[in-house]
């Protein structure tokens, strides 16, 4: 038994050479089945996502040769090209890499939760395509467990530590349960995506998207459900909405004090929360002025974004330290593994000395020997046989002190 990770990640290798060995969805059940075939490989997981490829294996002393010829035949790459970039870790540094992965401390962005979900995925296609044993299943379910206790115990994963999700967490902060609540979107690039998505992700109830381009509106909002407006139409939707988010490239203000006091006074006051993420911006900065008008810029923002991974970071220090405690708890498991195993073997081939002996001394029984002679030949014999292998090896280490202490207290002898 011997636990081997290897990989690369966004930390070892760029963009193109993750992508030459990426294992899509398809591709997976006969990826399995061929590492799982590879001379020495007894179990194989593979972790495949946009950061990273992984392989996870219990392999024996030559297995390890072989998931990187398998890696290299598998991305058609040359060994000098993928080589600098790998990363081999065995035992103890493996058990750890697959603790920090599950637990989002070695991800692209700390503590995010995305890789936890791809990790089970991974397991649970391993598990599928039978190539999951007793020390896999151990390492992946420790792997989740651990995860799970850090998310519960520290704060890496409370805090948002992107500008659009920290304006969706916003917006929950002030009007709580979004699901009957309508959100106005300004803009259809990436950022406004962005938020779209995350919207939708806390189940929004009405989602409507103004931008100059109609079509690009339309298209963004048949994603999520929502509707599409023209950028004139927006004094007329404002009043209906409770949050407005906007990010175009205007040389201009599109949301005027004007606009956003009438639509005030339309919704009785009903406090309305603003993000301009815009750079000029979107949203006059007078708004900020009204009462019942929560208006936020990027600068707001992007501090709240700063601050938050400062506390991420701080919480990683505990994540790391629990990481470790779990390390070891699962190291003790796997010498315990181990031994158990070395003891199986060891009473294994006790057993069949005795039969062996026995079968012989039986013989000469059935051919009329002297009870008392077989039973002599049958003791001095089976006490020769197990202790020749052990006398051997104390004659080898003759001299080395620590050996002969070792071999002492193995062997239930009184230390002279």
């Amino acid at each position: 038994m011997a636990l081997f990770i290897l990989g690369l990640s966004h930390k070892s290798a760029p963009l193109e050479l993750r992508e030459k060995v990426a294992v899509d969805a398809e591709q997976l059940p006969r990826a399995l089945d061929e590492l799982n075939g590879a001379t020495g490989v007894r179990e194989s997981v593979i972790l495949s996502t946009c950061n990273r490829t992984e392989l996870y294996c219990d392999v024996e002393s030559d297995g390890a040769r072989h998931l990187e010829t398998w890696l290299q035949q598998h991305g058609a790459i040359a060994q000098t090209e993928i080589e600098p970039h790998l990363y081999r870790l065995s035992d103890e540094l493996a058990v750890r890499h697959a603790l920090r992965v599950a637990s989002g401390l070695d991800s692209l962005i700390l503590g995010e939760p995305q890789v936890l979900g791809q990790m089970k995925e991974a397991y649970r296609s391993a598990v599928s395509a039978g190539t999951v044993g007793k020390f896999l299943n151990r390492l992946m379910q420790f792997s989740f467990s651990t995860a799970k206790l850090i998310r519960s115990e520290t704060e890496i994963g409370s805090t948002p530590v992107s500008v659009a999700y920290a304006a969706v967490k916003l917006a929950q902060q002030i009007h709580g349960d979004l699901e009957p609540r309508s959100a106005l979107l300004i803009g259809a690039g990436d950022t406004i995506s962005l938020v779209a998505s995350h919207l939708a992700g806390a189940n929004i109830g009405r989602l409507v998207i103004a931008n100059r381009s109609y079509d690009n509106a339309a298209t963004l909002a048949s994603r999520h459900g929502g509707e599409a407006i023209e950028l004139t139409d927006i004094a007329t939707y404002l009043p209906q909405v409770d949050i407005v988010v906007s990010s175009t490239a205007s040389r201009l203000p599109i949301v005027t004090r004007g606009i956003v006091e009438l639509a005030l006074q339309k919704r009785n006051n009903e406090p309305m929360f603003i993000v301009d993420l815009a750079v000029p911006r979107d949203v006059e900065a007078a708004v900020g002025e009204l009462d019942d008008a929560y208006l936020y810029s990027v600068d707001d923002l992007e501090n709240v974004v700063a601050t938050n991974m400062q506390l991420r970071h701080e919480a990683a220090a505990q994540a790391e330290e629990m990481v470790h405690l779990q390390v070891q708890e699962h190291m003790d498991w796997m010498q315990v593994q181990s031994s158990s195993a070395t003891i199986a073997a060891y009473r294994a081939q006790g057993e069949s000395t005795r039969d062996e002996i026995l079968g012989r001394a039986l013989k000469r029984i059935e051919k009329g020997d002297r009870p008392e002679a077989v039973l002599e030949y049958l003791a001095h014999t089976l006490t020769n046989k197990l202790m020749h292998h052990p006398t051997t090896s104390l004659r080898s280490g003759a001299g080395d002190e620590e050996v002969l202490r070792v071999a002492r207290d193995l062997l239930g002898l009184r230390s002279k």
